[in-house]
């Protein structure tokens, strides 16, 4: 049982559930579409999901134990690099925000009338480190000067329509939607913020990794063509499609086309490739490196994001990042394709 939330970066997941990769190395696999990542990480925890579509962030923080029981988990496959934005409101857009430097102009005039929210999506998250590091390279403190909150995926839109968050950063297809109904705009994109970033993972317990290996590594050969397929342009737009359905995205197809196909509509105007938007399988995405977690921890630390007490052992990294299990089902998959030939 594989859960997900409704992003675009679950992508390989639910292709390899639909096209049949899952069921070519073994597998039989249920896919559940859970509500937030609190409850993908709760499940993964008390065994009701076997392995999850998750934070990169959120393997590290539950093995430390961060809000949560201590669980030894790991991932062995990175879903997707890059792919998030900070969308803003209109509001802020007629005020005359373009950038963190007039974000910061924005907040100075205010401060006597009121406290800017951001949304993000888990407060351990890829997402919180965007948006700390973007406030801070305008001067803004984001511990003092803003309100940060937490908000699932898929209600960030709504709360931004709603006025009750003045910003967010999430994965698409939340950013198109606000920028197609004109309630907001993106003013910065993970390309800018943090480039080939680690985002959405395979989140599995250690223990279930290491019992029940063959299936753990089934799921790795599954995910890793399935990923490949993501990233092929001529598969987008029935990518497109498979996620604008009811029980995955529940979007229109052409919200969704946005940051797959592209151009990617930032709002006023501003526009960049869906090449350069997301990447599912190219310049290896999918290998769960050390420096893909070492970004993580390093943003933990440089916004004081650990409560006092917790500390970060020397491998935690290497105990969660799993670039070993990764390369062994590379490797797998090579002596099988060749085997392959050799039958044809």
């Amino acid at each position: 049982r594989i859960g997900f939330i409704a992003l675009n970066d679950a992508a390989p997941i639910i292709v390899a559930h639909e096209n049949g990769f899952f069921k070519k190395h073994g597998l039989d696999v249920e896919l559940s579409r859970e509500v937030g990542w609190a409850t993908i990480r709760d499940k993964v925890i008390h065994r009701e999901l076997d392995a999850a579509h998750a934070l990169g962030a959120m393997v590290i923080s539950t093995t430390l134990g961060v809000n949560c029981l201590p669980c030894e988990c790991l991932t062995a496959f990175v879903l997707n690099t890059d792919g998030n934005c900070i969308t803003l409101s209109e509001d802020l857009w007629k005020r005359g925000v373009r950038d963190a430097v007039s974000m910061r102009d924005e907040i100075i005039r205010s401060r006597h009338e009121r406290t800017y929210v951001f949304g993000v999506v888990f407060a351990h998250s890829s997402h919180r480190i965007h948006v700390c590091d973007w406030l801070r390279s305008g001067g803004v403190d984001p511990e003092k000067d803003v309100r940060i909150v937490v908000v699932p995926p898929p209600q960030l839109f709504r709360n931004l329509a709603a006025g009750t968050i003045d910003g967010y950063c999430v994965g698409d297809p939340w950013n198109s939607l606000a920028v197609r109904e004109k309630i907001g705009w993106c003013v910065a994109v993970s390309p800018d913020l943090a480039p080939g970033h680690a985002e959405k993972v395979l989140m599995v317990r250690s223990d279930f990794a290491a019992n029940r290996s063959d299936e753990h590594l089934a799921i790795i050969s599954a995910l890793s063509e399935a990923a490949a397929l993501c990233d092929t342009p001529s598969f987008r737009p029935e990518l497109c499609d498979l996620l604008s359905r009811r029980e995955y995205m529940n979007v229109p197809s052409r919200v969704i086309q946005a940051s797959l196909v592209g151009p990617f509509d930032a709002g006023h105007g501003n526009t960049i490739p869906a090449t350069d938007f997301i990447h599912y399988h190219r310049n290896a995405a999918n290998d769960p490196t050390a420096a893909k977690a070492s970004w993580l921890i390093d943003g933990f630390n440089r916004h004081r994001f650990l409560p006092a007490g917790i500390t970060v052992p020397a491998d935690l990294g290497a105990r969660t990042f799993r670039s070993d299990l990764f390369q062994l089902t590379q490797k797998q998959l090579i002596k099988s394709k060749k085997n392959e030939l050799v039958h044809a």
